[in-house]
Protein backbone atom coordinates (compact mmCIF):
# COMPACT_ATOMS: atom_id res chain seq x y z
CA UNK A 1 0.00 0.00 0.00
CA UNK A 2 1.43 3.10 -1.31
CA UNK A 3 1.91 6.28 1.14
CA UNK A 4 -0.13 9.22 0.50
CA UNK A 5 1.29 12.60 0.87
CA UNK A 6 -1.69 14.76 1.20
CA UNK A 7 0.14 18.05 1.62
CA UNK A 8 1.78 17.35 -1.91
CA UNK A 9 -1.30 16.28 -3.13
CA UNK A 10 -2.91 19.91 -2.47
CA UNK A 11 0.00 21.08 -3.17
CA UNK A 12 0.78 22.98 0.47
CA UNK A 13 3.36 23.51 2.60
CA UNK A 14 3.42 21.18 5.84
CA UNK A 15 2.54 24.14 7.68
CA UNK A 16 -0.17 25.76 5.66
CA UNK A 17 -2.72 27.54 7.82
CA UNK A 18 -6.91 26.08 6.85
CA UNK A 19 -7.14 29.10 4.78
CA UNK A 20 -4.35 27.90 2.11
CA UNK A 21 -5.59 24.18 2.16
CA UNK A 22 -9.28 25.36 1.22
CA UNK A 23 -7.80 27.74 -1.40
CA UNK A 24 -5.98 25.03 -2.62
CA UNK A 25 -8.70 22.44 -2.69
CA UNK A 26 -11.40 24.27 -4.33
CA UNK A 27 -9.08 24.72 -7.11
CA UNK A 28 -7.72 21.55 -7.34
CA UNK A 29 -11.69 20.31 -6.86
CA UNK A 30 -12.76 22.63 -9.62
CA UNK A 31 -10.07 21.88 -11.86
CA UNK A 32 -10.63 17.41 -11.72
CA UNK A 33 -14.01 17.25 -11.30
CA UNK A 34 -15.08 14.66 -13.65
CA UNK A 35 -18.00 16.96 -15.40
CA UNK A 36 -15.30 19.38 -16.25
CA UNK A 37 -11.92 18.28 -16.60
CA UNK A 38 -10.37 16.29 -19.42
CA UNK A 39 -7.64 14.28 -17.61
CA UNK A 40 -7.82 11.07 -18.15
CA UNK A 41 -7.59 10.58 -14.61
CA UNK A 42 -9.90 13.11 -13.23
CA UNK A 43 -12.36 11.33 -11.94
CA UNK A 44 -9.39 9.29 -9.78
CA UNK A 45 -7.77 12.86 -9.28
CA UNK A 46 -10.66 14.27 -7.56
CA UNK A 47 -11.21 11.73 -4.83
CA UNK A 48 -7.68 11.92 -4.16
CA UNK A 49 -8.00 15.84 -3.60
CA UNK A 50 -11.36 15.05 -1.37
CA UNK A 51 -9.77 12.64 0.73
CA UNK A 52 -7.21 14.80 1.69
CA UNK A 53 -8.31 18.09 2.01
CA UNK A 54 -10.69 15.79 4.58
CA UNK A 55 -7.89 15.10 6.62
CA UNK A 56 -5.82 18.20 6.03
CA UNK A 57 -9.01 20.95 6.93
CA UNK A 58 -9.50 19.05 10.11
CA UNK A 59 -6.86 19.84 13.06
CA UNK A 60 -7.58 16.19 14.57
CA UNK A 61 -7.40 14.27 11.34
CA UNK A 62 -4.25 16.19 10.48
CA UNK A 63 -2.01 16.22 13.76
CA UNK A 64 -2.89 12.05 13.23
CA UNK A 65 -1.66 12.08 9.71
CA UNK A 66 1.20 14.25 10.64
CA UNK A 67 2.20 11.84 13.79
CA UNK A 68 1.80 9.05 11.13
CA UNK A 69 4.03 10.72 8.65
CA UNK A 70 6.74 11.53 12.32
CA UNK A 71 7.17 7.54 12.83
CA UNK A 72 7.46 6.25 9.42
CA UNK A 73 4.15 4.88 8.75
CA UNK A 74 2.85 3.78 12.25
CA UNK A 75 0.77 6.55 14.64
CA UNK A 76 0.93 6.33 18.30
CA UNK A 77 -2.94 5.60 18.36
CA UNK A 78 -1.54 2.30 16.67
CA UNK A 79 1.35 1.59 18.52
CA UNK A 80 -0.77 1.20 21.97
CA UNK A 81 -3.27 -0.95 20.58
CA UNK A 82 -5.88 1.54 19.47
CA UNK A 83 -7.48 0.99 16.03
CA UNK A 84 -9.41 4.61 16.26
CA UNK A 85 -12.85 3.20 15.66
CA UNK A 86 -13.83 6.57 13.55
CA UNK A 87 -16.42 6.22 10.93
CA UNK A 88 -15.50 8.94 8.02
CA UNK A 89 -17.83 9.68 5.19
CA UNK A 90 -16.66 9.60 1.41
CA UNK A 91 -15.02 6.69 -0.50
CA UNK A 92 -11.78 6.66 0.65
CA UNK A 93 -8.50 4.96 0.12
CA UNK A 94 -7.17 2.48 2.07
CA UNK A 95 -4.46 4.34 2.69
CA UNK A 96 -6.97 6.79 4.49
CA UNK A 97 -8.50 3.39 6.32
CA UNK A 98 -5.24 2.29 7.28
CA UNK A 99 -4.95 5.85 9.78
CA UNK A 100 -8.24 6.21 10.94
CA UNK A 101 -9.39 2.75 11.60
CA UNK A 102 -13.06 3.24 8.97
CA UNK A 103 -14.11 3.46 6.12
CA UNK A 104 -16.58 5.46 4.20
CA UNK A 105 -20.20 4.02 4.25
CA UNK A 106 -20.22 3.21 0.29
CA UNK A 107 -16.72 1.80 0.76
CA UNK A 108 -17.84 -0.18 3.82
CA UNK A 109 -20.69 -1.01 2.31
CA UNK A 110 -19.18 -2.70 -0.93
CA UNK A 111 -16.59 -4.34 1.49
CA UNK A 112 -18.98 -6.42 3.23
CA UNK A 113 -20.63 -9.73 1.89
CA UNK A 114 -23.96 -7.52 1.12
CA UNK A 115 -25.90 -9.99 3.99
CA UNK A 116 -25.40 -12.81 2.04
CA UNK A 117 -24.89 -15.70 4.11
CA UNK A 118 -25.02 -19.90 3.53
CA UNK A 119 -28.18 -19.90 5.84
CA UNK A 120 -29.99 -17.29 4.39
CA UNK A 121 -31.82 -18.12 0.95
CA UNK A 122 -34.76 -16.55 0.81
CA UNK A 123 -37.35 -13.49 1.11
CA UNK A 124 -34.25 -11.07 1.75
CA UNK A 125 -34.52 -7.58 0.38
CA UNK A 126 -31.57 -6.16 -0.92
CA UNK A 127 -28.79 -4.12 0.33
CA UNK A 128 -29.17 0.07 0.46
CA UNK A 129 -26.18 1.91 -1.11
CA UNK A 130 -24.80 5.22 -0.52
CA UNK A 131 -22.56 7.80 -2.37
CA UNK A 132 -21.38 10.99 -2.64
CA UNK A 133 -22.71 12.86 -5.56
CA UNK A 134 -20.71 16.33 -6.23
CA UNK A 135 -22.86 18.85 -7.41
CA UNK A 136 -21.67 22.38 -9.00
CA UNK A 137 -23.67 25.52 -7.30
CA UNK A 138 -24.96 26.54 -11.02
CA UNK A 139 -26.55 22.96 -11.22
CA UNK A 140 -28.73 23.82 -8.42
CA UNK A 141 -30.46 26.76 -10.08
CA UNK A 142 -32.13 24.70 -13.04
CA UNK A 143 -34.55 21.61 -13.11
CA UNK A 144 -32.82 20.60 -16.43
CA UNK A 145 -29.42 19.93 -14.93
CA UNK A 146 -28.28 15.77 -14.85
CA UNK A 147 -25.41 13.82 -14.23
CA UNK A 148 -24.31 10.50 -15.30
CA UNK A 149 -23.29 8.00 -11.83
CA UNK A 150 -21.38 5.04 -11.28
CA UNK A 151 -22.00 3.05 -8.38
CA UNK A 152 -20.83 -0.94 -7.94
CA UNK A 153 -23.65 -3.60 -6.85
CA UNK A 154 -22.96 -6.93 -5.00
CA UNK A 155 -24.63 -9.62 -7.08
CA UNK A 156 -25.34 -12.95 -6.50
CA UNK A 157 -25.60 -15.56 -9.05
CA UNK A 158 -28.10 -19.08 -9.29
CA UNK A 159 -25.14 -20.71 -7.57
CA UNK A 160 -25.11 -18.45 -5.18
CA UNK A 161 -21.48 -16.79 -5.98
CA UNK A 162 -21.53 -13.11 -4.86
CA UNK A 163 -19.53 -10.66 -7.12
CA UNK A 164 -19.61 -7.14 -8.23
CA UNK A 165 -21.21 -5.28 -11.07
CA UNK A 166 -20.44 -1.71 -12.30
CA UNK A 167 -24.09 -0.07 -13.25
CA UNK A 168 -24.52 3.71 -14.30
CA UNK A 169 -27.65 5.87 -14.02
CA UNK A 170 -27.96 9.01 -15.61
CA UNK A 171 -29.65 11.25 -12.26
CA UNK A 172 -31.39 14.00 -12.25
CA UNK A 173 -30.46 16.69 -9.82
CA UNK A 174 -33.53 18.08 -8.36
CA UNK A 175 -33.26 22.57 -7.95
CA UNK A 176 -32.76 23.75 -4.81
CA UNK A 177 -30.74 20.80 -3.33
CA UNK A 178 -28.59 21.63 0.01
CA UNK A 179 -25.05 19.78 0.99
CA UNK A 180 -25.96 16.83 2.61
CA UNK A 181 -29.08 16.24 1.47
CA UNK A 182 -29.82 12.65 0.44
CA UNK A 183 -31.89 11.78 -2.75
CA UNK A 184 -33.53 8.04 -2.74
CA UNK A 185 -33.39 6.24 -5.84
CA UNK A 186 -35.87 3.27 -5.16
CA UNK A 187 -34.68 0.26 -6.02
CA UNK A 188 -31.24 1.14 -7.28
CA UNK A 189 -29.40 -0.86 -4.51
CA UNK A 190 -28.61 -3.98 -3.66
CA UNK A 191 -30.36 -7.19 -5.51
CA UNK A 192 -33.26 -8.94 -3.51
CA UNK A 193 -33.08 -12.35 -2.85
CA UNK A 194 -35.93 -15.12 -3.17
CA UNK A 195 -37.87 -12.51 -5.45
CA UNK A 196 -37.43 -9.94 -2.33
CA UNK A 197 -37.14 -6.63 -3.61
CA UNK A 198 -34.41 -4.44 -4.62
CA UNK A 199 -32.54 -1.88 -2.09
CA UNK A 200 -32.06 1.24 -2.65
CA UNK A 201 -29.37 3.38 -3.88
CA UNK A 202 -28.80 7.05 -1.55
CA UNK A 203 -26.81 9.91 -3.24
CA UNK A 204 -25.93 12.38 -0.42
CA UNK A 205 -25.09 16.20 -1.99
CA UNK A 206 -21.86 17.31 -1.92
CA UNK A 207 -22.01 21.03 -3.17
CA UNK A 208 -18.46 21.67 -4.98
CA UNK A 209 -16.97 24.23 -3.66
CA UNK A 210 -16.73 27.46 -6.32
CA UNK A 211 -13.57 29.48 -6.28
CA UNK A 212 -15.47 32.86 -5.76
CA UNK A 213 -18.84 31.99 -3.75
CA UNK A 214 -19.07 30.63 -0.01
CA UNK A 215 -22.60 29.15 0.93
CA UNK A 216 -24.28 29.87 4.08
CA UNK A 217 -27.30 27.92 3.99
CA UNK A 218 -29.33 29.38 0.93
CA UNK A 219 -27.16 32.59 0.79
CA UNK A 220 -23.63 32.76 -1.52
CA UNK A 221 -20.92 35.16 0.23
CA UNK A 222 -18.35 36.70 -1.84
CA UNK A 223 -15.23 38.80 -1.31
CA UNK A 224 -15.27 42.10 -2.83
CA UNK A 225 -11.52 43.78 -3.26
CA UNK A 226 -11.57 47.40 -3.57
CA UNK A 227 -8.58 49.82 -4.09
CA UNK A 228 -8.39 52.37 -1.23
CA UNK A 229 -9.79 55.09 -2.66
CA UNK A 230 -12.33 53.40 -4.00
CA UNK A 231 -13.50 52.40 -0.41
CA UNK A 232 -13.13 56.56 0.52
CA UNK A 233 -14.81 57.79 -2.43
CA UNK A 234 -17.45 55.10 -3.30
CA UNK A 235 -17.49 53.17 -6.49
CA UNK A 236 -19.66 51.36 -9.23
CA UNK A 237 -18.62 48.47 -10.58
CA UNK A 238 -19.47 44.73 -12.13
CA UNK A 239 -19.45 41.86 -9.51
CA UNK A 240 -20.48 38.15 -10.90
CA UNK A 241 -23.02 35.77 -9.51
CA UNK A 242 -24.02 32.25 -10.47
CA UNK A 243 -26.35 33.89 -12.98
CA UNK A 244 -24.12 36.71 -14.39
CA UNK A 245 -22.43 40.10 -13.51
CA UNK A 246 -24.31 42.56 -12.25
CA UNK A 247 -23.64 46.52 -11.01
CA UNK A 248 -22.83 47.14 -7.60
CA UNK A 249 -22.66 50.77 -6.10
CA UNK A 250 -19.95 50.99 -2.96
CA UNK A 251 -20.90 53.31 -1.19
CA UNK A 252 -18.61 56.38 0.01
CA UNK A 253 -16.36 55.49 3.37
CA UNK A 254 -16.71 51.71 3.39
CA UNK A 255 -14.89 49.45 5.37
CA UNK A 256 -13.43 46.37 5.28
CA UNK A 257 -15.74 43.54 6.04
CA UNK A 258 -19.00 45.62 5.61
CA UNK A 259 -21.50 43.40 4.05
CA UNK A 260 -23.71 44.53 1.02
CA UNK A 261 -27.46 42.68 0.38
CA UNK A 262 -27.71 41.80 -3.03
CA UNK A 263 -31.56 40.19 -2.95
CA UNK A 264 -32.23 37.01 -4.57
CA UNK A 265 -29.29 36.53 -6.12
CA UNK A 266 -28.42 33.42 -3.36
CA UNK A 267 -28.66 29.49 -4.24
CA UNK A 268 -32.51 28.53 -5.02
CA UNK A 269 -34.76 27.24 -2.36
CA UNK A 270 -38.10 26.29 -1.80
CA UNK A 271 -39.95 29.82 -1.80
CA UNK A 272 -37.62 31.95 -4.40
CA UNK A 273 -34.00 32.19 -3.81
CA UNK A 274 -31.51 33.27 -0.60
CA UNK A 275 -29.12 36.56 -0.85
CA UNK A 276 -25.88 37.02 -2.60
CA UNK A 277 -23.82 38.97 0.32
CA UNK A 278 -21.09 40.89 -1.08
CA UNK A 279 -18.21 41.32 1.89
CA UNK A 280 -15.91 44.35 1.05
CA UNK A 281 -11.92 44.12 1.38
CA UNK A 282 -9.83 47.10 1.19
CA UNK A 283 -6.39 46.13 -0.90
CA UNK A 284 -3.44 48.18 -0.92
CA UNK A 285 -1.19 47.86 -3.75
CA UNK A 286 1.36 45.51 -4.26
CA UNK A 287 3.91 48.25 -5.06
CA UNK A 288 3.41 52.25 -5.55
CA UNK A 289 5.86 54.76 -7.03
CA UNK A 290 7.55 57.27 -5.60
CA UNK A 291 4.68 60.07 -6.60
CA UNK A 292 2.23 57.38 -5.38
CA UNK A 293 3.88 57.60 -2.31
CA UNK A 294 4.56 61.45 -2.18
CA UNK A 295 0.78 62.00 -2.18
CA UNK A 296 0.11 59.39 0.57
CA UNK A 297 2.43 61.50 2.48
CA UNK A 298 0.05 64.45 1.32
CA UNK A 299 -3.02 62.70 2.66
CA UNK A 300 -1.58 61.99 5.86
CA UNK A 301 -0.16 65.09 6.91
CA UNK A 302 -3.76 66.54 5.90
CA UNK A 303 -6.42 64.04 6.89
CA UNK A 304 -7.51 63.88 11.10
CA UNK A 305 -7.59 60.70 11.50
CA UNK A 306 -6.99 58.06 14.14
CA UNK A 307 -8.16 54.53 13.28
CA UNK A 308 -6.88 53.46 16.95
CA UNK A 309 -9.18 55.85 18.43
CA UNK A 310 -10.32 53.09 20.75
CA UNK A 311 -7.50 52.30 22.07
CA UNK A 312 -7.46 55.05 24.63
CA UNK A 313 -11.33 54.88 25.51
Amino acid sequence: MAFKDYYKILDVAEDADSKAIKTAYRKLARKYHPDVSEHKEAEEKFKEVTEAYEVLKDSEKRAQYDEYRKYGGRSSSQQDGSDGNAQFEGDFSDFFSSIFGGTGPNKGQQRQNYGFTSQQSFNQRGQDIETDLPVFLEDTLTTDATKTISYQLPYRDAQGHISEINRTLNVKIPAGVVNGERIRLKGQGGQGIGGASNGDLYLRIRLVPHPLFDVEAHNLIITVPLAPWEAALGATMEVPTLTGKIKLTIPADSQTGQRLRIKGKGLLRKQGHGDLYAVLKVVMPSATSSEVKKQWQQLASSAVFDPREEWSK
